[in-house]
This record gives structure tokens, sequence and C-alpha cells, in this order.
């Protein structure tokens, strides 16, 4: 699991260039509502992590707008040399 962004506009996840496998988890602290990014090769575990951080204040968590392959995705393209 990899926190992307901490603390972060919900409309972030409406990003096209993220990762198919990222999520939008939103918990809540001190009556106000907190929103992350994540990416995991399974949504389970980040489901127990924020659960296990936050218990009863996890509100929910929604896949992000992302269309990237994963394996792709943050891959920098080589420059190719000419001859």
């Amino acid at each position: 699991m990899k926190i992307i962004k901490e603390d972060c506009d919900p409309a972030d996840a409406q990003d096209k260039s993220l990762p198919t496998n990222a999520f939008l988890v939103e918990y809540r602290l001190d009556d106000a509502s907190h929103f992350d990014l994540v990416i995991s090769s399974k949504q389970v575990d980040i489901f127990d992590h924020y659960y296990d951080q936050y218990k009863k204040n996890f509100v929910t968590m929604n896949q992000a707008e992302g269309r990237i392959n994963p394996k792709l995705w943050g891959v920098e393209k080589k420059e190719t040399k000419k001859k």
C-alpha cells in the first residue's frame, strides 16, 4: 500500500492519469473530513490499514477515475538517441 497524496482535495481523484488501482479514502478527524489518495494491489489492504488506524472514524473508500495500467504508472519514457 502506498499513499500518493495525504489530506488532499476530493477532486484530485478525478484525474484520469492515476493508475486503475487508486482509491480515495475518506476519514474524519476532529469532526472534519479528510481525504487520501492511495494505491495498493489489494483493496482490502487499504481498508485494513485505515480501519485499524481510525476505527469508527473511517467513512468510505471509492475508486478513483484512473485509467493507467498500474505496471506502467510512474514509469518515465526513455529518450531514444538519434543515430
